[in-house]
This record gives structure tokens, C-alpha cells and sequence, in this order.
């Protein structure tokens, strides 16, 4: 079958750094071809080659056959090459019709024409199977929404080679089986798609073929018939991979840390109540919008809360984030990017940041010291850089994660509240961020583990307590874990099995 887009003997570096080395790829109509690879493999640099965003510095694309340069995204679209991005570019401050139309608005005698770009938002989303309302402000939409405002406004271009860049990294599994329906719909219709996905699982269930690379190198391309996930992981790690989640460790202590009573944030968060004790890993499950993340930034101090909070035994109110962090809890966002790291800045001023008293001799900050904790940071945590004065904007997502670990660790905390902890993250990196939430638990520390991915909570968890509409559902012990009865409390479908389970009668 002859291809819509092919890049031949692709190579891009930056400065003296080659993050690609002679790569070849072909993108057939009607076909799903998936790429896979650890962070800094350079799937996103070859895929917005491939879109027009940057030149390659050797190689060349082919399109319908014929060689071509896109002189920028623009052009590439203008040709029918259209990306899905992993970042979300989006006007916060505009409507979600707006921003599906901005820059290509629809007028009628001259003028915009509102109510056609309504009605055109409100059929796009309904077919990606949600209902955001076209007239809400992105500014108010949480990040699944916003992503799949972001998927919308692509597809309303008119395509040949649609591209996806980690497009589910946010989605709730029900929101990503839309969105594979998406997907198949644009196959059946002789569209091209490329998938970037560190989820091995969703690219076994919607890849047609995957190229694997390592290091900003062609490993191989395989069809996905016969390879399983496991098997992706090796090809992409070259190692084995089937112990991903290290053994649980046992329970230190019945000794309760934290425990919370009818906390409530106001409009997301009603009568929330548990215990957390020491050395356990609590699990919060849940369907995103159930308001974990909004439990527990009041719980820090990030929002307005009430209730009770207290912390071995006597009741505490947090004022902010850093009120929590100096009675020993740290609180690691989901959005690393927005309010965990300063991309702008570099590593050292990234991680000391948090803990800047103990980098100060008077009012000065003591830069050798910083270097210092910096090395042993990058030692410890195997933070991968090409160089120690990079920003933190330029790290691959799974070691600007590793860089935030580093940086609320510095802080000794008792208690770690880890949001998302491997979202966006390839899977060699997932399995030393699981290593290193279960030697939290075996120090004495105690983990709290936002997550939508199941398997994560059940490889991770002793326990996971399962929200659902800013309530607790209910809570699953760890004999019982398992994905059915995750979803039976967070979906509410199946009542009376979400009460057997919720009252601990499963």
C-alpha cells in the first residue's frame, strides 16, 4: 500500500545533542501507526518534524510520494497533516466554540456566526462522547476536558494524516474508548493516523503497526499481531519488564497519621472521611471530575475547605501549601507543568525551592550547596539530562517528574500526596516511580496515590478508597482489589455490588 506521508533517514539535533538518528517511517491511509518509546526517545521531536513544526537537520518528507518541506504548522495543515498535542494549547479566557474556531471562525454576511460555531462544537463533542457546554470558558474546564476541546478543534480540519501525541494521558478509560472510536471511525474513512501513547495496552487494542525507538533510534516495526505489551516493553527499555510493580510492602504500623472527618470543598467535595496510617499506600480512585484532586488540595490548603483534619491525633488547619509542608505533608500536583515546576527555571532553583531555608546562610543562598543537592538528586532519583543547565520546561515529562519527587523530598515528609504520579510518563520510568513509592511505605512514610490508571492502584495500593460525585463510594481492601470492583463504586452501575463491596462484604 503505498503511503500518504513518509519521513526517510530523519535525523534532528539540537546544538551538538542528536535526539535523532536516521529515522524512516511511513504513515499508510487507513492505517494506525503507533510509536512507542521511554521519554527522550524522541517520539515528540519526530512527530512535530513530521507536522511541520520543526525541520529535520537531515532527511526528507515525502507526501502522496511526492518530496516536501512544510514551511510550519500552517502549511502542514494547509496539506492535511494535522496534530493533537500533548501540551494543551488553548485560549483559557475564550469560550470552547471560540477555541475550536479561533482563526478560522465561520462568518455569514461578514460577521461571525455564533451560533454556527455552537452547533458545530456541540456535534464534534457529542461524537468524542462528552457534553461540555460550547458556551463554558476553557479556564473552568478541568484538563480531561480541556484535551478533549483540544482533539476537537484538529479534527474540525480537514485531514489526510491525523497525529496524536499522548492523547489520553488525562482521559478517563470511558472518555479514551470514545476517543478509539474516534480513531477507527478516521481509519474506516482512509485516514492515517499516528499514535504516541506510553499506555501499551490502548496501542495493542488500536495500533495496526508500531515503531518501537530507543534513544532517537529505529529499534524496529512490527504489525500488532503477536505483540503484546510486555513485549513492547522490552523492545522499548531492552530489558525485561514483567515484574513492573515491586512487592507491597507490609504495613509498618496500625499507628494513624492522618485522619480526615466530613471535609467538604465547596463545590466539588461533600463529607469526605478516612484514616491514613503510617507506612501504608492509600489508593484514591475514582472518575475524574469525583474530586480527589479537589479533596485533597483543601486538605493542603490550596482551596477553601471545613472539616476536621487532624495529624497524630490533633486537629490541624492548613492556611496554604506551605503550612502543610512544614507539619511534614507534601502535596504533588498533577499538572507538574503548571504548579509543580518552574519550566523557565533551571534544575538547581527548581529543586531547592521548596526547601530554600535550608540553602540560606543569612540572606544569601548558597549556590554550592544547591550544586550539591542537585548532584545527588540526579544520582538518586536518575534524573537523565544532556546538561546541568537545562530548564525544567526542557526535560523529558517522566524526569520533570522524577525532578518534583526530588524536590519534595528534600522537605523529609511524613506523609506524600502524589497526584497522577506517572501520567505522561513511558513505562521504564513508571517502574522506578512505583520502586520508589513503595520504599517510601517500607521507610514509615505514608502514600497517598491519585490515580486513574486501576492496574496502578491495584499493583500499588494496600487500600483504595473510591470517590464518586465529591463522595466516597466506598473502600476496597486489598484482598479484594480488582478492576470490577474499582468500577462498580466509581461508576454507581451496578448498586447493590458497589454496596456489598462499599460495606466490605465482598
Amino acid at each position: 500500500m503505498d503511503s500518504v506521508l513518509r519521513a526517510e533517514n530523519i535525523s534532528k539535533s539540537f546544538g551538538p545533542i542528536e535526539v535523532l538518528s536516521g529515522i524512516s517511517l511511513d504513515l499508510r491511509p487507513g492505517e494506525v501507526h503507533a510509536v512507542i518509546g521511554e521519554n527522550g526517545a524522541g517520539k515528540s521531536t519526530l512527530m512535530r518534524i513530521l507536522s511541520g513544526h520543526i525541520p529535520p537537520t537531515k532527511g526528507s518528507l515525502h507526501l502522496n510520494g511526492q518530496p516536501i518541506t512544510f514551511s510550519g504548522p500552517v502549511d502542514a495543515e494547509s496539506h492535511g497533516i494535522v496534530l493533537v498535542h500533548q501540551e494543551i494549547l488553548l485560549a483559557s479566557d475564550l469560550t470552547v466554540a471560540q477555541n475550536l474556531f479561533l482563526g478560522r471562525e465561520i462568518r455569514r454576511f461578514g460577521f461571525v456566526d455564533d451560533k454556527a460555531m455552537r452547533e458545530k462544537t456541540r456535534a464534534i463533542l457529542t461524537e468524542l462522547g462528552t457534553h461540555i457546554d460550547p458556551d463554558r470558558q476553557v479556564s473552568r474546564l478541568s484538563i480531561a476536558d480541556r484535551q478533549l476541546v483540544q482533539i476537537a478543534r484538529a479534527l474540525l480540519v480537514p485531514h489526510k494524516v491525523v497525529a496524536f501525541d499522548e492523547p489520553t494521558a488525562v482521559l478517563t478509560p470511558i472518555e479514551a474508548e470514545s476517543l478509539f472510536e474516534i480513531i477507527r471511525k478516521l481509519r474506516s474513512q482512509g485516514v492515517a493516523v499516528l499514535y504516541i501513547s506510553h499506555r501499551l495496552n490502548e496501542v495493542k487494542a488500536v495500533a495496526d503497526r508500531v515503531t518501537v525507538l530507543r534513544d532517537g533510534r529505529h529499534i524496529t516495526t512490527q504489525g500488532i499481531e503477536g505483540l503484546e505489551p510486555l513485549e513492547m516493553a522490552r523492545l522499548m527499555v531492552g530489558r525485561d519488564m514483567s515484574k513492573l510493580y515491586p512487592e507491597k510492602p507490609a504495613t509498618a504500623s496500625d499507628q494513624t497519621l492522618l485522619t480526615v472527618r466530613d471535609m467538604a470543598v465547596p463545590g466539588f467535595v461533600e463529607n469526605v472521611s478516612f484514616a491514613l496510617r503510617r507506612g501504608e499506600i492509600l489508593g484514591f480512585g475514582g472518575l475524574i471530575g469525583a474530586g480527589r484532586t479537589e479533596l485533597f488540595e483543601g486538605i493542603v490548603g490550596l482551596r477553601p475547605s471545613h472539616g476536621t483534619i487532624a495529624l497524630d491525633g490533633k486537629d490541624v488547619h492548613f492556611r496554604d501549601a506551605r503550612e502543610a509542608m512544614a507539619a511534614g505533608i507534601v502535596y504533588l500536583s498533577e499538572d507538574r507543568k503548571g504548579k509543580g515546576l518552574l519550566l523557565q527555571q533551571n534544575l538547581r532553583i527548581n529543586l531547592s525551592l521548596a526547601a530554600l531555608d535550608k540553602f540560606t546562610k543569612g540572606s544569601f543562598i548558597d549556590g554550592g550547596a544547591e550544586e550539591i543537592a542537585l548532584d545527588r538528586a540526579i544520582k538518586d532519583f536518575d534524573i537523565r539530562t544532556r546538561r546541568r543547565d537545562l530548564l525544567a520546561g526542557q526535560l523529558s515529562g517522566g524526569n520533570q517528574q522524577k525532578l518534583l519527587l526530588a524536590k519534595m523530598m528534600l522537605l523529609e515528609p511524613r506523609i506524600v500526596i502524589i497526584d497522577e504520579p506517572t501520567r505522561g510518563v513511558d513505562i521504564g520510568t513508571k517502574e522506578q516511580i512505583y520502586r520508589f513509592i513503595a520504599s517510601l511505605a517500607a521507610e514509615g512514610r505514608a502514600v497517598v496515590v491519585i490515580s486513574s490508571e486501576m492496574q496502578e492502584l491495584i499493583g500499588l495500593c494496600h487500600r483504595v478508597v473510591v470517590m464518586r460525585n465529591g463522595r466516597v463510594a466506598g473502600e476496597v481492601a486489598q484482598a479484594d482489589l480488582s478492576e470490577d470492583s474499582i468500577v462498580y463504586l466509581a461508576t454507581g452501575v451496578h448498586e447493590e455490588r458497589a454496596a456489598e463491596i462499599a460495606a466490605g462484604h465482598a
